[in-house]
């Protein structure tokens, strides 16, 4: 236990063990001013189990997708299926479950990045609403933020990123780190610009004697903003969004409905003319796919 303010104590937290890194890859953790591992928000290194589940849930559909739209090739003039119609099937489906899981695993890394940076900053500001609350009430900087971890241990689960994180400033603080320090390294690891821009304008502030109830407040109120803006715009193109992930089953489901309820029209996918179109129509929908993914892919 570590005492925090007056008659306060907080759990220290366990360490967690960094996980290894090739020397050429920017490190998942980071040792903090505290000596603690602490995490690094800029990057996200799957573990073995994440990449082999995502694989093969990723190679899964490609090869179901692949074999719809390319199985059933090399039949004998009776229309039944050959040693060359399996081998192909197999190889098809290899071949395209092969490519969704390349594919899909640097789009889930971003995915799940994203998420928590977004989780981050979410946190953040309901923090930043709390040391408002804290220094306006009176309190000085120190025993607002042993406050705030309080207020944010009633709101938010043991092991969230901001509990964690307002353990280590306010350890920090106990071990005599510079409050500068501790909100810089925070902000650094964060890799989300509200925080780095609330640690470069406190810094300041607080060396400089400026007002550091106005600057949090302020500052809480344009976070505040800017995420309201944020989820207005995410609102205004979340039909768009909806919209194309429609348009990516909608091919598949045609030629599955095609397929069932015709055999003969079926066969023509199987024709070398067949699966010439297949492909071009294949590319051209990847291609108008990730157009449309950069297009709504908007950076706040």
């Amino acid at each position: 236990m570590i005492k925090v303010g007056k008659n306060k104590t907080v759990r220290k937290q366990p360490k967690e063990k960094p996980a290894k890194t090739r020397p050429d890859r920017e490190p998942q953790y980071y040792r903090s001013a505290t000596g603690d591992v602490t995490l690094n928000y800029g990057v996200y290194y799957m573990s073995a189990i994440e990449k082999i589940g995502y694989f093969l849930a990723a190679f899964a559909v490609g090869a179901a997708v692949g074999y719809l739209f390319y199985g059933g090739m090399a039949r004998d003039e009776f229309g039944d299926p050959t040693t060359a119609t399996y081998f192909l099937n197999l190889l098809v489906m290899t071949v395209t479950g092969l490519i969704a899981g390349k594919l899909f695993l640097p789009v889930r890394k971003k995915q799940l990045l994203e998420n928590r940076k977004k989780k981050l900053k979410t946190q953040f500001r309901d923090m930043l609403d709390a040391l408002a609350t804290a220094l306006g009430a009176g309190r000085n900087v120190y025993d607002s933020f042993s406050t705030v971890y309080d207020e944010m241990k009633n709101q938010y689960e043991e092991g969230e990123f901001i509990i964690d994180e307002l353990f280590l400033i306010n350890t920090g603080i106990m071990n005599g780190v510079s409050i500068e320090d501790l909100l810089m390294d925070f902000a650094k690891r964060s890799d989300v610009p509200d925080i780095q821009d609330f640690a470069d304008v406190f810094r300041i502030c607080y060396r400089q004697g400026g007002n550091i109830k106005q600057t949090i407040r302020e500052t809480c109120e344009i976070i505040g903003e800017k995420m309201s803006v944020a989820e207005e715009i995410e609102t205004t193109i979340s039909g768009s969004k909806s919209e194309q992930y429609i348009m990516l089953v909608m091919p598949v489901l045609l030629v599955a409905m095609i397929k069932l309820a015709s055999a003969d029209f079926a066969a023509n996918f199987a024709t070398p003319s067949g699966v010439v179109s297949t492909t071009i129509g294949m590319v051209m929908f990847v291609i108008s796919y990730f157009i449309g993914k950069k297009l709504l892919d908007i950076k706040f």
